[in-house]
């Protein structure tokens, strides 16, 4: 199974649900926290292309925020990205 980073920051409403959605489906998850790391910040732009929060990725892949992970649970695309 693919490991699952979220990168999150602090008082995020969207950092919260994607954590809920994942904890649901008994998903084990890397949280990172870039609320006081500027550098990590900057390198998450690299990866993924976005400053906003959360932002997470399944191996190398980086799939968006909480709307895009939504979106392939319902779908079941999540399972797809997982598995790969």
């Amino acid at each position: 199974m693919a490991k699952i980073t979220l990168y999150t920051t602090d008082f995020c409403p969207y950092c919260v649900r994607a954590k809920q959605l994942l904890e649901k489906r008994e998903l084990a998850f890397e949280e990172v926290n870039l609320a006081r790391d500027p550098d990590g910040r900057a390198k998450l732009v690299e990866l993924t292309g976005m400053m906003t929060f959360p932002q997470i990725v399944i191996g190398e892949q980086p799939i968006g925020g909480f709307d895009q992970l939504a979106a392939a649970d319902r779908s079941g695309k999540l399972v797809e990205l997982l598995a790969a």
